[in-house]
């Protein structure tokens, strides 16, 4: 699960929707298939991971791999 808007509104969107933060990698969570189900009621759009990569570069979210580490770390 990722935001083409920002990161604050996708860890608001994750901490409302009771994603652990551990899931998080920095521009995107990995979301366990228990979860899509809601996480798509709530408003999230299920993507392919080539839409999801496009959507990050298109809004300036996507992180390069150490960005992401350092990221999903802090």
């Amino acid at each position: 699960m990722a935001s083409d808007v920002s990161i604050d509104e996708l860890r608001r969107f994750a901490e409302a929707n009771g994603l652990d933060q551990r899931t998080f990698h920095g521009d995107h969570y990995d979301v366990p298939e228990e979860y899509l189900a809601r996480l798509i009621a709530a408003g999230a759009v299920s993507v392919s991971s080539r839409e999801l990569l496009e959507r990050l570069r298109a809004a300036g979210l996507r992180l390069s791999p150490s960005a992401r580490r350092s990221q999903a770390r802090g």
